[in-house]
């Protein structure tokens, strides 16, 4: 485990492993670098992997006042921690982070988004949804709030969840539950600009589930028509963790986009 340090001070922590060409892994809410364990090895044969820890997991520190901008300079110090210019994979939240890192340094040359949660007007969650979660966390019980963010959140039907929670990450996911509602609150800390990205070159690809809910079609809709150099492919049958229910497909679309 490696670490740098942030705009703010806070530690930033990251795990390398493989060899070849940079590669930057960034996690979405509720996980750790160990999010990518399903596909890492695959990744390793043909990059160095530096899959990063955000903030408040792991062994990255925390501040007590939070914002996405301190994210987004966490994956930026990272990127410029490592000689030479950069890929991004990014999941989710974090692929938001990343995109702001983006316009933070120059040492990106291309990204991988898979359905970053921009607001677009749609409804993000169910109302009280948040407040739910919160309670189910104060009481004590992180799974139940876990379970309510995929099935009420993410949107995932029951069959996948049955599959997911099965999986080795589960029990980190139920661990780190209590960083969810800072992150479910997208919609009112954070607004997408399109103007900031008029000029920002970075070939980007961006995946989306071919069954993800509609709010993850017009955010990537909406990146899509921000960025000048972007593509979108769309996962057939996945929705928002195909690296995980079919990481055979996430990968073929990764590594192709990657190593063009």
């Amino acid at each position: 485990m490696e670490s740098v340090t942030s705009t703010d001070g806070t530690a930033i922590a990251a795990v390398k492993s493989g060899a070849g060409p940079p590669l930057v892994l960034v996690h979405g809410t509720t996980a750790d670098h160990t999010r990518w364990s399903g596909v890492s090895p695959q990744l390793e044969e043909h990059f160095t992997v530096c899959a990063v820890d955000r903030r408040g997991r792991g062994e990255s520190g925390d501040t007590g006042a939070y914002s996405i901008q301190r994210e987004a300079e966490d994956i930026a110090a990272v990127v410029e921690a490592i000689e030479g210019t950069v890929a991004v994979l990014a999941h989710s939240y974090g692929a938001v982070c990343s995109l702001e890192a983006a316009l933070l340094t120059d040492g990106i040359h291309k990204m991988v988004l898979y359905e970053p949660p921009i607001p677009t007007g749609l409804d993000m969650y169910p109302p009280g949804v948040p407040d739910l979660m919160q309670e189910l966390i104060d009481d004590d019980d992180p799974e139940g709030a876990l379970e309510l963010f995929f099935k009420s959140v993410v949107g995932m039907p029951e069959h996948e969840f049955d599959e997911y929670r099965q999986l080795p990450m589960w029990s980190r996911r139920v661990e780190l539950a209590h960083t969810i509602p800072r992150e479910l609150a997208i919609d009112k800390h954070y607004s997408f600009d399109p103007t900031k990205f008029a000029d920002l070159d970075v070939p980007t690809l961006l995946l989306l589930g071919g069954d993800s809910p509609p709010m993850f079609r017009r955010a990537v809709e909406a990146v899509d028509a921000a960025l000048p150099d972007s593509r979108v492919v769309t996962l057939a049958g996945q929705q928002h963790i195909a690296m995980d229910t079919n990481p055979e497909l996430f990968l073929d679309e990764v590594l192709l986009f990657l190593r063009e």
